[in-house]
């Protein structure tokens, strides 16, 4: 029998079916993918899961709008409520009272909002080519949002997310295909970002004030040759957050956890197991 490693675990929870991964034992770290055409929480993080979850408890769900992850076809988005919302409903589930967060892109703007809204849950914060920060959507944001399904088109993303296109396989670009063809996948993904887009980049935008309130460690990593998510954004939100650092990864795109996925991982574990 062959099984499909993108699912996992489901529970419904605030009439939201969420389909994630628990695997490994130790502090937990929940990590949030990126909003992508195709994704899954074991798409984004494949190369990631067997590395954390040797010393720590590692919790992925498909975000509501992605994935297997499923809920009534009238949900109306609340940025960034409906996935705040979401994930602490998880962890209390999980009955999971803090949390160290991993998250890439979209998920490293829910990071932020979800430690802006409930602190205390939070114990520190890894975001990887955040939102967070105001910017005018990039010609490749903008692809990636409005991507119609093609094997074709998939490649295209493949191409703007690496700078490296070799790195990146064509069995990733074929998953990501596939999964967009999967029934419901592209009518939900197209829900989450309608047209005009640069509304949803500025939905992400984390206040300033809030920013500067947050007293968490955090990790920002970012790849110099980011298309789209501009370096500036890290670069202001680590300015802006007291106890913030910054790792830049050249000859790197938006995908730091697959072009350079054992200095990624290494970066990672040193920093969620400092004393």
């Amino acid at each position: 029998m062959i099984t499909n490693p993108e699912i996992a675990d489901r529970v419904t929870l605030n009439g939201i079916t969420t389909n994630y991964h628990d695997q490994g034992e130790g502090f937990p770290v929940v990590l949030l993918h990126g909003s992508g055409a195709g994704v899954t929480a074991w798409a984004n993080w494949r190369n990631t899961i067997p590395i954390l979850k040797e010393k720590h408890r590692v919790i992925a769900p498909d975000l509501v709008g992605f994935g297997f992850t499923e809920a009534p076809e009238d949900i109306a988005y609340q940025f960034m409520d409906t996935w705040v919302e979401q994930v602490i409903a998880l962890l209390d589930y999980l009955d999971i009272a803090q949390t160290d967060l991993l998250g890439n892109s979209f998920g490293g703007a829910l990071s932020l909002a979800l430690a802006v809204k409930h602190p205390e849950r939070v114990r520190k914060m890894i975001l990887m080519g955040p939102g967070g920060q105001p910017f005018p959507v990039t010609p490749e944001l903008e692809a990636l949002w409005g991507y119609t399904p093609s094997i074709d088109n998939m490649k295209k993303i493949m191409d703007i997310m690496a700078f490296d296109r070799s790195l990146v396989t064509d069995e990733l670009a074929e998953l990501r295909y596939r999964a967009t063809m999967r029934p419901g996948f592209q009518e939900r993904f197209a829900r989450v970002f309608p047209p005009p887009r640069q509304r949803w980049s500025d939905a992400q935008v984390v206040p300033d004030e809030q920013l500067r309130a947050l007293t968490h460690e955090v990790l920002i990593i970012h790849g110099r040759d980011d298309r789209v998510v501009p370096l500036d954004v890290s670069m202001k939100l680590m300015q802006k957050i007291d106890r913030a650092q910054l790792h830049i990864f050249g000859r790197c795109g938006h995908w730091t956890q697959i072009e350079h996925s054992a200095r990624f991982n290494q970066l990672v574990l040193n920093f969620l197991d400092e004393a």
